[in-house]
């Protein structure tokens, strides 16, 4: 995603609602001197990618993303994981990257990641680990 649309982008999900060109215009143009058309054509790529849907309103659209930031952000990073000959040292260099922050944010995506069953071991009946030996098993 380009540096506009992702600009425009980042818009809709704020908004987090069906949005119009004008709208985003409007708002792009506190920052920048933009054209109605470049906005209209911005979010016309972006449609044609996938990343908004659009319903039309009389003679225009209202553009609504079709997932989250957070979903965005994802895919690139497994796009660029994925790209990598060697996975496991592209994850160390990014984790070497990280903040504080984003490795405990890291430790609480893992752990939702794994659920409540996987937290812990599994335990037997006499608090050991299915599959474990006990001395009674080896005699």
């Amino acid at each position: 995603m380009g540096e506009l649309e992702d600009a425009v982008m980042t818009r809709v999900w704020k908004w987090n609602r069906p949005v119009t060109v004008r709208e985003v215009l409007e708002d792009l143009q506190r920052e920048r001197s933009i054209a109605y058309t470049t906005v209209m054509t911005v979010l016309d790529n972006l449609h044609q990618k996938g990343w908004v849907r659009r319903e039309a309103e009389g003679r225009a659209y209202r553009y609504e993303a079709v997932s989250t930031r957070a979903a965005y952000a994802a895919a690139l990073m497994n796009d660029a994981w994925s790209q990598s000959d060697n996975p496991a040292a592209a994850l160390v260099a990014f984790f070497g990257m990280m903040s504080d922050e984003q490795r405990q944010a890291l430790r609480d995506a893992w752990r939702i990641v794994q659920g409540p069953e996987t937290r812990e071991s599994p335990q037997d009946a006499q608090g050991q680990n299915p599959g474990s030996a006990t001395e009674a098993d080896e005699r």
